[in-house]
């Protein structure tokens, strides 16, 4: 079942740049598709959990509405782009900024800045029913109680479909995949100590789910060496 996409998920496709305003912040060009750069199911955590942090690393939060397919395929159309969806859920992508910086600058992937387990938190299952349309909804993240990122799903430059076609005439989408639609402005760091809380709500302001969880030390591990 989709609903278990932690456990049967063999990938976390995330979508790049898909609101304006971050794409502005982070001094990165709008795109003119869709493009996207894989993590690994190790890295999901669960709400209450903690976010390990390795030494020397710059991390930050980026708070996204998740999509869980529920029916795979490959070349699927927009048109029939719905019918793939089991659901949704809330997750953060965490990255680890000075090391993305630092590989991008010298035109290396990227992988390993997305990739530390626990970087990427998430919430509960939301089945598709629940949400009548996933382009109007509310993404917040507090840390310590102050809102650092409160945006709308309308904003995506690219719509739900319009990834789902693209990721699909790429690769094959299997049941269980989550695909990470993109963040709105606001990302910042998060360090050791933090509690972070999020949200999202429909349009009436109904909470639909919650995600928390605690920065910690990442003991042992990886170390960031800035040059």
């Amino acid at each position: 079942m989709a609903a278990a996409f932690v456990q049967r998920g063999k990938k976390i496709v995330a979508i790049g740049r898909n609101y304006a305003a971050h794409a502005k912040e982070l001094n990165n060009a709008t795109p003119k598709e869709p493009f996207f750069f894989l993590k690994p199911t190790t890295s999901y955590v669960a709400s209450g959990g903690n976010v390990e942090i390795p030494s020397g690393i710059i991390a930050h939060h980026e708070v996204e509405l998740g999509l869980v397919i529920g029916k795979g395929g490959r070349d699927i159309t927009q048109g029939n782009a719905e019918s793939h969806v089991a659901g949704y859920t809330l997750a953060v992508d965490m990255t680890a900024r000075n090391l993305q910086d630092k590989v991008k600058k010298q035109g290396l992937p990227w992988s390993a800045a997305k990739g530390f387990d626990t970087f990427t938190p998430i919430g509960p299952f939301i089945p598709k029913s629940s949400i009548l349309e996933p382009h109007d909804l509310r993404l917040s993240l507090k840390i310590n109680g102050i809102i650092k990122q409160d945006g709308t799903t309308a904003d995506m430059i690219f719509r739900i479909p319009r990834l789902i076609e693209h990721i699909s005439s790429i690769m094959t989408l299997e049941e269980g995949d989550l695909i990470l639609t993109g963040t709105p402005s606001g990302v910042g760091p998060v360090v050791v100590g933090d509690k972070v809380e999020c949200s999202l709500t429909d349009s009436n302001g109904k909470e639909l789910a919650t995600l928390d969880f605690t920065a910690t030390a990442r003991q042992g591990g990886y170390q960031f060496q800035a040059e």
